[in-house]
């Protein structure tokens, strides 16, 4: 078997979270904050409750139609859900969370063939 190398992130600030984070995040919230359960949205949304449990978690990278959908079981609007988002990803940068994209890796790094 072969080994498990285990790899250290350089010191610094945390990278930003994925856009998908900060949307499931908010879902997630949303149906929290009304008590809903997980299968009763993904039912009225019309989609799994194991693919709106990805999206909560950031796993997956909903389509539009897809976050509409969800929104729309939560009847949560869309505009304030986004505005809320972006706020999310203000507050972090100030914190010294800025975008990972800006960033070249510091330590291995692994690709996938």
């Amino acid at each position: 078997m072969a080994d498990i190398l285990q790899f250290h992130r350089a010191p610094g600030p945390e990278p930003e979270p994925l856009w998908r984070e900060l949307l499931g995040r908010s879902l997630r919230a949303a149906r929290e904050e009304q008590g809903e359960r997980l299968v009763d949205i993904a039912e009225r949304a019309g989609i799994s409750p194991q693919y709106l449990s990805e999206i909560e978690r950031g796993r997956k990278e909903p389509s539009s139609e897809m976050i509409a959908a969800v929104t729309g079981a939560l009847d949560v609007d869309l505009a304030h859900l986004l505005v809320e988002i972006a706020g999310d990803v203000r507050r972090l940068r100030a914190l010294g969370r800025g975008p990972a994209v800006r960033r070249r890796p510091t330590g291995p790094v692994l690709m996938a063939a």
